[in-house]
């Protein structure tokens, strides 16, 4: 339920995010709301800091459980760190794409 709650948050907040602006005449309260917090900019900048955070937590336990292996099976440390390094790369290229995206809503 904590995961489904935390997602439809994360889902609104994007859906604010992206969200195109509305024409000159629809009246105070949808300018009100596009000058709000969700207006792009802030919402950009905090998904990048919860995929940075979520990069930072997905690479750590990467590199603990290739540690683990290595120790485990030292004959296989060759294959356990190309694999790794490999599964890096494709974690960091999602905060990249996150950061992009911020860059062009700011």
């Amino acid at each position: 339920m904590k995961k489904i709650l935390t997602m439809a948050l994360l889902f609104t907040a994007a859906a604010f995010a992206f969200a195109e602006g509305a024409p000159e005449s629809a009246g105070p309260v949808v300018e009100a709301v596009n000058n709000s917090f969700f207006s792009g900019k802030f919402v950009a900048h905090l998904a990048l800091g919860i995929a940075a955070f979520g990069c930072g937590m997905g690479q750590g336990k990467a590199v603990a459980t290739a540690c683990e292996g290595i120790a485990r099976n030292p004959q296989a440390a060759g294959n356990i760190r190309t694999t790794m390094i490999i599964g890096l790369a494709l974690i960091e290229a999602l905060v990249i794409y996150c950061l992009v995206a911020a860059f062009a809503i700011s």
